[in-house]
């Protein structure tokens, strides 16, 4: 449910970065949809201080992160427009982050186990290998999807796409292995999908007054710039005749 605030954290630093207009519309959206994130994934549990805190941090640098993202890919003069640009100068760095913390939590049970070091047939590796191979190749995909959205969108859009994405997982689960849903959780269901389904519709009208926008102000620089040739050319001509109305007359001598 505190998970939930990342769309917040994202729709704040947009604002913040000018990536987004800070429409009244755009704000009850996000908020709507946050309400119902949460009484779609609520259920009674016990509260812990630590994992609230280390939860809403992962939000916030989320939402920090997706808002740089937007401005890296967008920036024609950076040239990480193409997803698998981005991708070649930000892996290091991620499996810089992961891969110690990775080692130090799951290396010891990862190398005893005999889906991997210790296996005794020779179909227990190639099976965790193909699981292996097969969930980087989903997970390369979905992160050059992701980057291929928010150069093309915005991080916003990107945020409210990946609650889709947990949607359909947790309906899945529902369907697949019996997962309950309370008519709260299902409520939240509702709300989601409808300020979903609203986000796309206000993103298209707020587009097409964008384009209005931007062919008036091209249209009035147009006009601007025609009045300042003429003006220009006026002055010019007017100049002329000054300087022939001013010039004396030649005076010829005849010779006696």
């Amino acid at each position: 449910m505190v998970k939930s605030t990342a769309i917040i954290f994202i729709l704040t630093f947009s604002i913040l970065m000018k990536l987004e207009k800070c429409r009244f519309s755009l704000v009850f959206v996000v908020l709507f949809i946050s309400v119902g994130l949460v009484l779609f994934t609520f259920h009674s549990t016990q509260f812990n201080w630590t994992g609230f805190l280390l939860v809403l941090t992962a939000a916030f640098t989320s939402g920090f992160r997706w808002t740089l993202s937007q401005v890296v890919t967008q920036k024609s003069e950076i040239g990480l427009s193409n997803p698998l640009d981005m991708m070649y100068h930000i892996q290091p760095w991620m499996i810089i982050g992961l891969l110690p913390l990775s080692s130090y939590v799951e290396g010891v049970p990862l190398a005893s186990s005999h889906h991997l070091f210790r296996f005794h047939e020779i179909s227990e590796i190639l099976t965790s290998a193909g699981i292996v191979i097969g969930g980087a190749f989903l997970a390369f995909m979905l992160e050059f999807s992701e980057f291929l959205l928010l150069s093309r969108t915005s991080g916003l859009t990107l945020s409210i796409s990946g609650i889709f994405k947990e949607i359909c997982t947790i309906v899945l689960a529902h369907i697949t292995f019996g997962d309950k849903m309370n008519p709260i959780n299902f409520l939240g269901l509702v709300i989601c999908l409808f300020g979903i389904a609203l986000h796309v519709i206000l993103k298209a009208v707020h587009r097409k007054e964008d384009e209005k926008e931007l062919h008036n102000n091209s249209e009035s620089m147009e006009m601007l710039l025609v009045n300042g040739e003429a003006n220009s050319t006026d002055e010019e001509e007017a100049e002329l005749f000054d300087r022939n109305a001013v010039r004396p007359p030649r005076v010829h001598k005849h010779s006696e």
